[in-house]
């Protein structure tokens, strides 16, 4: 049987984008399929991915009732991936910062990796249309991160990843306590921690055009302390 791959954009609001970005990543590559996770969007974004889906049996979609964070999200897709027997999960987000391009380049690293991570600093800085205040937050968040955990990445708190069926497995999701963009550290420090490969390539991150970004206070302080949590858990062996 041909290997199988599923890429999770969880969507809140992204009508516009969704209609336009599902089509390009179908057509990267005739293996990949989507999964929609709308979180009960005011928009209409999911009933567009349902008038999708029943076009194209490539397209699934996950209804989850009210907006419940983009960690809750994206483990639902995985444990959706898991239950329909993909190969490989991609995490994506709905908004173009993500190239469609870049899947089929993730498809090949993977193959000799076991997690593929976009990354917007693995060659200079990679990243459009943003103003300089949050591209120096993001950098200054990516070397705290590396700082507490010693995880070897320039960029763990990007959302463009590729995970082979088995790392989801082992991770066990039940035990993953982030929710805003910590979950993406935390994801990639279970993984390095059960001993799995990890590898970054470069992307070009640019920033949304449509919508309004997720980013707030509140997911700040998530990701400050939750470093620490995740050092003095694997400290003591009870990742």
């Amino acid at each position: 049987m041909p290997e199988r791959a599923l890429v999770v954009v969880p969507t809140y609001n992204e009508r516009i984008n969704l209609s336009l970005i599902v089509p390009q990543i179908l057509a990267q590559d005739a293996r990949i399929d989507v999964l929609v996770v709308d979180d009960n969007s005011p928009d209409g974004t999911g009933m567009l991915a349902d008038e999708m889906a029943s076009a194209e049996p490539r397209i699934n979609v996950l209804h989850r009732p009210r907006k419940a964070g983009l960690g809750k999200a994206y483990i639902a897709g995985f444990r959706w991936a898991l239950d329909n027997c993909y190969d490989y999960v991609f995490e994506m987000d709905a908004d173009f910062s993500h190239d469609p391009k870049f899947l089929t380049i993730f498809l090949r690293e993977v193959e000799d990796a076991d997690l593929v991570i976009g990354s917007r600093y693995h060659s200079g800085v990679n990243v459009i249309n943003w103003p300089i205040s949050r591209l120096l937050l993001s950098l200054g968040a990516n070397q705290y991160a590396r700082w507490v955990t010693g995880l070897p990445l320039t960029d763990s708190t990007g959302g463009f990843k590729c995970f082979r069926r088995r790392v989801l497995e082992e991770i066990d999701l039940e035990r993953v306590r982030s929710n805003g963009y910590s979950f993406q550290i935390e994801t990639s420090f279970r993984a390095w921690k059960k001993g799995f490969k990890l590898k970054e390539i470069p992307i070009v991150f640019t920033d949304r055009v449509e919508g309004q970004s997720k980013m707030n206070k509140r997911i700040v302080r998530e990701a400050v302390w939750m470093v620490w949590w995740l050092r003095l858990k694997a400290i003591g062996g009870r990742l």
